[in-house]
């Protein structure tokens, strides 16, 4: 090792705690060495007699770093150190030292737990909390604490807080290195970026500015591929060299932005520059302010690219990128104002992300009850188990062997299955659903398709810009994939293929010209008119706007009836539905065919049961309301006075006599549409939920009447604040006692009116009034109703309602 790196200094104690505890955190700065020394380190001391594997979350950084460890030992890769990625490996018996991506690790454990012939694993960049990574990390305690207690395990980080990870680890020591960094100068934005500003334009004129006020090669970050492509296109530099880096690229492409250049360099890189790679020569970073990550899309069922503001921790790392060899300057797109709205850290990947391959592989496994640093959200990891169950990779919670098949293939579980169903014939479109769109033009796959099969003969015939690298790559991985799959070509159209991934996602047009669609997961979907799909009946969406309401279709293949049918036909199913349809005001009894929640076919249901169209009806009470009669409402206001009172008598309130509505079911025979119901009269169907006991003990406790003393029957008005009537009050004459009604006796309300029928007195206490304020209303009442009787004393009185005989 002829280069001293900062880690160097750590190296002693991190060896020391390996010995010890077989376990630790290795926390050090972007640019200390970690990557590349730490395995040799360990390697060096004989910690362990297995293959020490170290996971990197990238490709090109799994290549580098073994590339760079080979060449330190003066080897080819492939001999001590080796690498293996998807669709590529360079190993073999002699080699001790193997750096792989995050999907291999996970194989490897679940294909052997016991991780024979492995030594060491070693966790890189752990900090950036890849689900990946989590999941590796707790199989590898599992796999520790029940198999291998020897097996040594190393979480390395740049800016993560150790302490959680070695608590998690069983409080393994915590090693750190100070790393070494220049001096980095900051400068920002004089004032925000205005409005809707395209990005690019104004990344191009900053590099511009920073070429021109600095020196040493430049590394300025973007978010994905577009816009390196687009500011690349605006950037016209004589004297340097522009090389784009991004994920995609081949890895010639990408060992050449890496490698030094004679000229000036600028290298336009995505956030796969903020970590484990090393670019030499960089002094200068610019530094856009956004970052792409997966966020779980449930429109989509899947995780979407979001483009979002950068961390303060990405910030960091991108900004100590221009101090890795020399003092540098870092041009931040924002101002210093607005960096303090910046979040701290990005989340990890298992609280944004879709958890359907985490729970397939938890399923593998046999267990979810792993050790997580930040465990699953318990609904999402639900939702993601019920979409497996109806892909038939889980069965009553239990993994299939169609679902190990599925764990197997480098791929989400929906296009997987796609792919294991269909056969090799569905690579390309599993290889195309994977990755990003090579077509700029209308949202049909079988452009995409066409494009594939032949990319010379699509340009020639259409005028949709492609993406030539993007389809190199997709063929690439569609002959990879083809020859993951022993199954034969089942002869599906592209339309079944993706209605097997997106079984949620078909799409039943709507009545009217836009072209909208129901999607049979219950969702909406719509496309801008004009489109070659536009006018199609069925539709399969594959890919979704994150519009919740109604999304836009963003790609989308036709599907015939027949075809649908073909496929699905054990899920399809008859249903009979009586229903109270708000839009036609009436009950509505249709038998359907249906596929999730599209309606196949529709016909009337003439024959349907009386109590299913009595209960629609009741929905539609429950619409419109109940119909209250004045005699239906006086009567329910005898039965609340006594169920308040803690009789035993149902609870009136409409909430209630709707909450269950069996008791009006006999009564709706016949009553079809709203006319009918508002005409129902709730009399009746009061007194038969009483019953018979009910309605004895309503009448005795709360009598719709007050008999007078002369016979007469007065009605009992319980709407008001207390039951009351309204009586003459010579018709009161000799009564001592006051009446009442209720449980819990309480005195009516009596409203005593003058021969007139005018109130004279409210009472609620007759022999109080006798005694007191009787006297005052005789005397004014003598002289107005001279012809009727005001005894001196009413309580020996003769009650009446007659005048007294002219003459007397």
């Amino acid at each position: 090792m002829s280069e001293t790196l900062p880690i160097d200094a750590a190296l002693p104690e991190l060896v020391a705690a390996l010995r010890r505890s077989r376990m630790a955190v290795l926390q050090a700065p972007p640019g200390a060495g970690k990557t590349t020394r730490v395995p040799l380190a360990m390697l060096d001391a004989g910690l362990c007699e297995g293959r020490i594997v170290l996971l990197e979350p990238r490709r090109l950084a799994a290549r580098t770093a073994a590339e760079r460890m080979a060449a330190t030992r003066g080897e080819a890769v492939g001999q001590t150190v080796g690498y293996r990625i998807r669709g590529e490996a360079k190993v073999s018996r002699a080699t001790r030292i193997e750096v792989v991506t995050e999907g291999i690790l996970t194989r490897m454990i679940q294909d052997d737990p016991a991780l024979d012939g492995i030594g060491a694993l070693i966790f890189d960049e752990f900090h950036e909390r890849s689900l990946n990574a989590d999941l590796g990390l707790a199989l590898a305690l599992e796999v520790r604490g029940a198999l291998r207690e020897d097996l040594l395990l190393v979480a390395m980080s740049a800016t993560l807080d150790a302490a959680p990870v070695a608590a998690l680890m069983g409080d393994a020591p915590a090693v750190t290195s100070e790393g070494r960094a220049f001096p980095v100068e900051t400068r920002w934005l004089p004032k925000p970026l205005p409005p809707g500003a395209r990005l690019e334009p104004e990344v191009a004129a900053i590099v511009r500015q920073a070429l021109a006020e600095t020196e040493g090669d430049m590394l300025v970050f973007l978010p994905g591929e577009a816009e390196i492509r687009r500011v690349q296109g605006l950037l016209d530099l004589p004297g340097c060299e522009v090389a784009p880096l991004f994920g995609a690229m081949d890895f010639g492409a990408q060992r050449a932005a890496l490698a030094p250049s004679e000229r000036r360099k600028v290298v336009l890189a995505t956030s796969i520059a903020e970590t484990s790679l090393t670019i030499p020569g960089v002094r200068v970073v610019v530094d856009a302010g956004r970052a792409r990550r997966a966020r779980f899309d449930p429109n989509s069922g899947m995780s979407r690219l979001v483009t979002e503001r950068v961390t303060r921790a990405e910030a960091e790392q991108r900004r100590g990128r221009a101090g890795r060899m020399a003092p540098g300057i870092c041009f931040r797109m924002w101002t210093k104002g607005e960096e303090g709205a910046l979040l701290p850290f990005p989340p990890a990947e298992i609280e944004a992300a879709d958890l359907t391959g985490l729970a397939l592989e938890l399923a593998v496994w046999g267990s979810s009850d792993l050790a997580f640093l930040t465990p699953p959200h318990p609904g999402v990891l639900a939702e993601a188990r019920a979409l497996l169950e109806g892909l038939g990779a889980l069965e009553n919670g239990r993994i299939t062997e169609h679902g190990r098949a599925l764990a197997r293939l480098p791929l989400h579980p929906r296009v997987g299955h796609m792919l294991a169903l269909s056969g090799p014939q569905a690579a390309p479109l599993a290889a195309l659903m994977a990755d990003r769109d090579p077509v700029k033009g209308p949202p049909d796959l079988a452009l995409r398709l066409a494009a594939l099969r032949d990319p010379k003969r699509f340009s020639d015939e259409h005028p949709h810009e492609v993406n030539r690298a993007a389809l190199a790559r997709i063929r690439d991985e569609a002959r990879r994939l083809a020859r993951s799959v022993s199954a034969p070509d089942a002869g599906f159209s592209p339309g079944q293929m993706a209605a097997l991934a997106y079984p949620d996602r078909i799409g039943l047009r709507r009545t009217g010209d836009s072209p909208r669609w129901v999607l049979s997961g219950g969702k909406g979907a719509a496309m801008e008119p004009g489109q070659p799909l536009s006018g199609a009946r069925l539709i399969v969406a594959t890919d979704l706007d994150g519009n919740a309401r109604e999304a836009k279709v963003r790609q989308a293949a036709a599907i015939t009836e027949s075809e649908l049918r073909e496929l699905f036909a054990p899920q399809i199913r008859w249903r009979e539905v009586c229903e109270w349809s708000r839009r036609e005001g009436r009950v509505i009894a249709r038998r359907q065919e249906m596929l999730g929640a599209l309606v196949l076919d529709d016909r009337s249901w003439p024959d349907a049961p009386p109590e299913a169209l009595a209960r629609a009806a009741v929905e539609g009470l429950r619409q419109i309301g109940l119909p209250w009669s004045p005699s239906a409402r006086r009567l329910r206001a005898r039965i609340a006075l006594l169920h308040a009172e803690g009789a035993d008598l149902p609870d009136v309130s409409d909430a209630a006599l709707l909450a269950d509505p069996d008791w009006l079911l006999p009564f709706l025979g016949g009553r079809r549409t709203e006319a009918d119901l508002r005409a129902l009269d709730l009399t009746e169907p009061l007194r038969a939920r009483l019953g018979w006991e009910g309605g004895q003990l309503l009448d005795r406790l709360a009598p719709s009447h007050f008999e007078t003393p002369l016979g007469r029957r007065v009605p009992i008005d319980y709407e008001g604040e207390a039951p009351g009537i309204e009586i003459r009050l010579q018709e009161m004459f000799g009564v001592t006692v006051h009446p009442t009604v209720g449980p819990k006796r309480l005195p009516l309300r009596i409203t005593l009116l003058s021969p007139g029928q005018r109130p004279v007195q409210v009472t609620m206490d007759l022999p109080g009034f006798w005694a007191s304020s009787y006297a005052d209303v005789r005397r004014d009442m003598r002289g107005r109703y001279p012809r009727h009787p005001w005894p001196e004393d009413p309580t020996e009185a003769e009650p009446t309602t007659r005048a007294k005989p002219r003459g007397t």
